[in-house]
């Protein structure tokens, strides 16, 4: 059974990209447009890892994780932050890897295979 990748982005252009090169990579994907509507959708899917842009509406990426967070269901998780904004690395300070936009894609898939297979 492939292994399920969640984006969370609120741009669609990187939310197809991402889909369709984790799709490329044998893995499945679900997506969500921001954080409140990632919560739902995290519990019925319950993904293997979870990429996150910081800077969305509604919900921004940090407030959706520390929601996230304190659910143990969805604790051990890996969170990938993908964002525009500097200094992203130290909004989610659990999350596997902090890549800026835009990233380099062979970056990202050895950071997904590293971490989730």
């Amino acid at each position: 059974m492939a292994k399920k990748i969640m984006v969370i982005d609120d741009d669609k252009e990187i939310t197809s990209y991402l889909t369709q090169l984790f799709k490329d990579n044998g893995y499945e994907t679900v997506e969500a447009n921001d954080g409140s509507e990632a919560h739902d959708i995290v519990a019925r899917e319950m993904p293997d890892l979870i990429t996150l842009d910081l800077e969305m509406p509604n919900e921004w990426g940090p407030r959706f994780y520390r929601k996230f967070s304190q659910n143990p269901d969805f604790r051990k998780i890996p969170i990938i932050v993908i964002s525009g904004l500097p200094s992203n690395q130290y909004a989610i300070q659990k999350a596997v890897a902090s890549l800026t936009k835009p990233f380099d894609k062979d970056e990202l898939l050895k950071i997904v295979k590293q971490t989730i297979g």
